[in-house]
């Protein structure tokens, strides 16, 4: 089963690094050109991407560049995520040191953000 929570800070490089709810390392991103942000997986393989979405929040794309969902920001701070159907998926809450944590809503098997064998998807 896919981690239920993802971990993520700052790292040095100005990126952020992504941790399993075991702490173990699963994945970075890192800015990439023309505003956007690129997802890997723990082996460097490139995952994804997401772009600033047109009225705000964040669309996420797959490796090969198929739309797989968006993020926006949530009432209560924080970033809610939802599927490509619109479906809402997880939410992000901010960390007191600068990170954040991102819990799925459920336990759907294909949640895993940075799984070597799967794009990255929400």
């Amino acid at each position: 089963m896919p981690p239920k929570k993802i971990r993520s800070v700052p790292s040095i490089l100005g990126g952020v690094n992504h941790y399993d709810e075991n702490g173990n390392f699963i994945g970075y991103s890192l800015p990439g050109i023309l505003g956007s942000t690129d997802h890997f997986d723990a082996h460097g393989s490139k995952v994804g991407y997401s772009l600033e979405g047109y009225v705000g929040g964040d669309d996420h794309f797959s490796s090969n560049g198929s739309f797989i969902g968006y993020s926006a920001d949530s009432i209560f701070g924080g970033k809610d995520h939802y599927d490509a159907s619109g479906s809402q998926v997880g939410y992000s809450t901010p960390d007191i040191f600068g990170g954040s944590t991102f819990t799925r809503q459920d336990d759907r098997d294909d949640l895993d953000l940075f799984a070597s064998d799967t794009d990255f998807d929400f």
